[in-house]
C-alpha cells in the first residue's frame, strides 16, 4: 500500500479555483497503524530498513522536468561526467520512459521510500505536452508516483487559475478536453507553496507544507519557490498574488510542523545555485569540512538562514546539478541538492531517522546524484501514454517549417551569445522591420526563453536536417506575444548594463541580440563595468544616448522581466505576431532543402576574458 493518499482524491487538499482563492489546512497522508510497532522497536536498532530504531528512508528527488516527457535532444539531452583520471565525458540522459525505470530500480528493497520534486515540472515544456497544456505531464508524474512537490515560477506561465485545474483535475477552460470521453483527473500529488498568498486576504494559494507518514516514521515537506518569482514570469500569471520571502515562510512552517510534533522536515525549494564544474559527479564539499564553498548563488544565503530544524533542502531553477554541505545558523553542515533539469537527473538520498527522538540524525545522511541512462529497459506505461499523446500531436508536430544544415545550439551551448540566440534574433528583427509592422531596428531575446537546440538528426520520420513545428515549439513554447517600443538610446545601453548588474548581478542573463547590433563584454571587470562604454554599435554607428530606436522584444522583455526594468520604458508600442510564428516564418523563408540554414557565427559580442 503507498504510504500516501495521493491516490484517494478525496484526501486532497482542494486547490481554490475561481475569484476567491482560499485554503484548507495540509494534507496529512498517514497509514494505519501497524500494531506490532512497540515490540518491534524494542528489539533495537535493527538494519535500518524496518522496525529497529534507526530507520533509512530513501527520499527519492528530481527538479525542472518542464514537461520533457520525450528524451531532450542534443546537447540539452546530455549531462558531464568527470572521469577518475580528470577528463569529461558526455552522457545522453533523460526521458520519462527511463526516469520512471530508473525510479522503480531505485525503490526496490526500500521499505521508506518518498520521491519529491522541487518545482518547474511544467511550463515551457516540448510540444507534446505543452500543446495540451501539460496534462500529460501530470499524468505521467502521477504513474511516477511522485509524493509531492513544490510549486516554481513556471507552474505559473498560465496563471493560478490553470494551476488549479493541474492540481484538481477538469478540462481546459478554452480547449476543453482532449480526449474524448476522458475528462483530466489532475495530480494525485499535492503542490506545495508556502510563500505564495493571495494579496487580498494573505492566505497561502496552495498548502503550504505535507506530512509523509508511515509506520509512524513522519517527515515534513516545506514547499517554496523563489521570492522573485514575478520577475521571471508575465504578470498576468501572478495576477493577485504575492510570493513572500524564503527563508521567513521556511523557518515560519517549521515552527508549526513542530508543534504538530514532526521533528524532520525537507525543504523543497525552487531556487538554487551555481556549482563550480559543470559535473554532475563533482564534489561540492571538496575538503569534507560541508563549508558549501563549492556551491554559489542564491540558495547559500537561503541554506544559511533556514531554521537547524530543516535538515535538508531539495532545490531547483539553476537547472545545475549539485549535493553539497552548507553550514546552517548553527554551523551544522546540511545536504543542499539539485538534479539538473529535464529529467536527466535524480538524486538518491538516505535520511536516517531515529524513532526515539523523531528527527533525521544528520550525520548519517547520505546522497548523491544519479545519471537518467537511456541504457535500462523502457517503462512499458510510459511508452504507452507517450504513444498516446503523440498520435494527437502528430497532424501539428510534424509539420515541417524549414531546413537546417547541422545542429544550432541554443539550450544546450554555454557561450553568452549563442547561434541559436543570433537565429532568432534576427527572425524577430525580419518580421517586425517592415514599417507596418513596427518598424524595429534591432532586436533582443532573453536567453532564458532558448527552451532546446535545434538538432540536425531527424526525431522521426521527417528526416535529417528538416525542424519541423513540434521541434521549433520547444525552442519557444511560451508563445509570447512580439512587441515593437520606442527606446532611448540611454535606455538601450542601461537594458544591456542590466545584463550584468542589479538582480543579474550574480546570475547573467546576456540578451541574445539580432545582426548589426555588437559590443564588446569584459569579464575581467565587474557589474555594469562589464559592457564598456563606447563599444555598443548598431550598423557600425555609436548608439546615441539622446536617439529613440524602435527594438523589438517579446512582451515578457517589453514587461521588464528577467531585471530588465529599462526595457520597460519603451513607448509607442505595437504588438506583432508570436515569436514562434515570427520564427517559423523566417525559417520557412531562409532555408530549404538544397540550401539549408547554415549554423550562426555567433560574433556580435566581443568577449574578454
Amino acid at each position: 500500500m503507498a504510504a500516501t493518499a495521493r491516490k484517494n482524491k478525496t484526501a486532497r487538499r482542494i486547490l481554490a479555483a475561481g475569484a476567491g482563492l482560499a485554503t484548507v489546512g495540509a494534507l496529512v497522508a498517514a497509514m494505519p497503524s501497524a500494531g506490532a510497532a512497540g515490540d518491534e522497536f524494542a528489539a533495537g536498532y535493527g538494519n535500518g530498513k524496518g522496525w529497529g530504531r534507526m530507520v533509512d528512508v530513501q527520499l527519492l528527488s528530481f527538479n525542472d522536468l518542464h514537461g520533457n516527457l520525450e528524451p531532450p535532444a542534443g546537447s540539452s539531452g546530455q549531462v558531464t561526467r568527470t572521469k577518475e583520471d580528470g577528463t569529461t565525458e558526455k552522457i545522453d540522459a533523460g526521458g520519462v520512459e527511463y526516469l520512471a525505470t530508473h525510479l522503480r530500480q531505485a525503490r526496490e528493497g526500500n521499505r521508506y521510500s518518498i520521491t519529491a520534486a522541487a518545482g518547474d515540472l511544467i511550463g515551457a515544456s516540448p510540444l507534446l505536452s505543452g500543446l495540451f497544456h501539460d496534462e500529460p505531464t501530470i499524468g505521467a508524474l502521477n504513474k511516477l508516483d511522485l509524493d509531492v512537490t513544490s510549486v516554481g515560477n513556471h507552474e505559473f506561465d498560465e496563471g493560478a487559475r490553470e494551476l488549479a485545474r493541474m492540481q484538481n483535475g477538469g478540462c481546459h477552460p478554452t480547449a476543453g478536453c482532449f480526449v474524448e470521453g476522458k475528462g483530466f483527473r489532475g495530480a494525485d500529488f499535492p503542490y506545495l507553496a508556502a510563500n505564495v498568498t493571495n494579496e487580498k486576504t494573505g492566505r497561502p494559494l496552495l498548502d503550504p507544507y505535507f506530512i509523509w507518514e508511515k509506520d509512524g516514521v513522519k517527515i515534513g515537506f516545506i514547499g517554496v519557490t523563489l521570492e522573485g518569482t514575478p520577475n521571471v514570469v508575465t504578470a498576468e500569471g501572478v495576477k493577485g498574488l504575492k510570493f513572500g520571502d524564503e527563508v521567513e515562510t521556511i523557518n515560519k512552517y517549521t515552527k508549526i510542523l513542530e508543534r504538530k510534533g514532526v521533528k524532520s522536515i525537507v525543504a523543497l525549494v525552487h531556487e538554487g545555485g551555481m556549482p563550480a564544474s559543470a559535473s554532475y559527479n563533482y564534489n561540492c564539499d571538496g575538503d569534507g569540512d560541508g563549508d558549501g564553498e563549492g556551491v554559489s548563488g542564491a540558495i547559500v544565503d537561503i541554506a544559511k538562514n533556514v531554521s537547524p530544524q530543516v535538515d535538508a533542502l531539495v532545490t531547483g531553477h539553476t537547472h545545475q546539478a549539485y549535493v553539497c554541505s552548507i553550514p546552517d545558523p548553527s554551523g551544522k553542515p546540511r545536504l543542499v541538492t539539485s538534479a539538473s533539469s529535464f529529467g536527466k537527473l535524480y538524486t538518491d538520498t538516505t535520511l536516517t531517522y531515529d524513532r526515539r527522538t523523531k528527527d533525521i540524525v544528520r550525520t548519517a545522511v547520505a546522497s548523491a546524484n544519479h545519471v537518467v541512462s537511456r541504457d535500462v529497459p523502457k517503462a512499458a506505461d510510459m511508452t504507452k501514454l507517450i504513444e498516446d499523446w503523440r498520435t494527437l500531436a502528430a497532424p501539428v508536430a510534424n509539420r515541417p517549417q524549414g531546413f537546417i544544415a547541422a545542429d544550432i545550439n541554443g539550450r544546450g551551448s554555454t557561450a553568452y551569445e549563442k547561434p541559436l540566440g543570433d537565429l532568432i534574433a534576427d527572425a524577430q528583427l525580419e518580421g517586425l522591420a517592415p514599417a507596418d509592422k513596427g518598424g524595429a531596428q534591432l532586436a533582443l531575446m532573453n536567453p532564458g526563453g532558448i527552451r532546446s537546440d535545434l538538432v540536425f538528426k531527424a526525431s522521426g520520420a521527417e528526416g535529417d536536417g528538416v525542424v519541423t513545428y513540434g521541434e521549433s515549439f520547444t525552442v519557444q513554447p511560451f508563445t509570447n506575444m512580439m512587441n515593437v517600443v520606442d527606446l532611448s538610446g540611454a535606455n538601450l545601453i542601461t537594458a544591456l548594463k542590466q545584463q550584468v548588474s542589479g538582480s543579474n548581478l550574480n546570475s547573467i542573463k546576456i540578451l541574445q541580440v539580432s545582426k548589426g547590433l555588437t559590443y564588446t563584454l569584459d569579464m575581467t571587470k565587474t557589474g555594469a563595468d562589464r559592457v564598456v562604454d563606447g563599444t555598443i554599435r548598431l550598423n557600425g554607428e555609436a548608439i546615441d544616448p539622446a536617439k529613440t530606436y524602435r527594438v523589438a522584444m517579446n512582451e515578457f522583455l517589453a514587461g521588464g522581466g528577467d531585471g530588465f526594468a529599462a526595457l520597460a520604458t519603451g513607448t509607442n508600442k505595437l504588438v506583432g505576431a508570436s515569436d514562434l510564428d515570427v520564427f517559423n516564418a523566417y525559417l520557412a523563408a531562409h532555408s530549404s532543402a538544397a540550401n539549408p540554414l547554415p549554423v550562426p557565427a555567433a560574433d556580435r559580442i566581443t568577449v574578454v576574458k
